[in-house]
This record gives C-alpha cells, structure tokens and sequence, in this order.
C-alpha cells in the first residue's frame, strides 16, 4: 500500500469513527431523487426548493437545485447553508407544475411541498418522489 493510500484510509477511518462523512458528496446533508411512475424513468429538469422553518409560520428559503439526467439532487443544501444546517423542520417544495407545463401536459399538483423533520443535523436525509401527473408518494429514503 502506497503513503498517499494509507493515508487516505486513516483519514477515511478517522471520519468515520467521528460519525463524519468521508468524502464531499456524503457531507451533504439532504439529496433528493424523483421517479416519473407514469414512465417508469428518472424526472429531469424538476427544481426543487428548500425552506427552512422560522418560528411558527415563516419559511426562510436556504437554496434550491434542479434534477439531473438521474431525477437526483445529490447536495440540496447550498455550501453556504451547511454551516448553519441544525435539527430542525425543512421543506422540500417540488415544482412539478413547472415541469409538466414545459412537456405540455395536463398535471393536478402545481407544487408538492414535503415538510421534514432533521432530528440529527449530522446525520444524512434522502427525499425521494414517485411522481405521475395526478398523484405522489414519498418517504425518507437512504
């Protein structure tokens, strides 16, 4: 095993027994991923909006992405909201009506916002969403 190798391992070793993430796209805390049911393929082209909850009843806007070729969003949270990334209620707002006005179809929800609950700021959030035009599910993925 090479110096550069060994060290990288003990670097990895190191996170990992801090409960830390080892390389930059597992230090994101929140991903997305949406799957078209009607097609049966990733949704491309979805943006997607995150909120944070302020008080009782105001969302404070903290970034937002849109859905690669795979219908992911691998890093939700923008590099300049980590720092202040905590437990907490977020919204995951999906702009779907967007998305099928552009393909020119017929669609019931305009926007599905997902509202979640960060109990573990270190810890990774996985949001996916099986999309069709009249309906959605979701849940907290891996």
């Amino acid at each position: 095993m090479s110096l550069r190798s060994l060290a990288l391992a003990s670097l990895a070793t190191s996170l990992a027994l801090a409960g830390l993430p080892a390389h930059g796209a597992d230090a994101n805390p929140l991903s997305v991923h949406v799957l078209n049911l009607q097609t049966g393929e990733p949704s491309a082209g979805i943006r997607v909006d995150l909120e944070r909850r302020v008080g009782t009843d105001r969302w404070q806007p903290l970034g937002s992405g849109v859905t690669n070729a795979q219908g992911r969003i691998p890093a939700l949270v923008p590099a300049d909201a980590l720092p202040g990334w905590s437990a907490g209620e977020y919204r995951v707002v999906f702009r779907t009506g967007e998305f099928y006005a552009q393909q020119k179809q017929a669609s019931f929800f305009p926007e599905i916002p997902v509202v979640i609950r960060v109990d573990r700021a270190q810890q990774h959030y996985h949001v996916p969403l099986l999309l069709s035009p009249f309906g959605f599910s979701t849940y907290r993925g891996n």
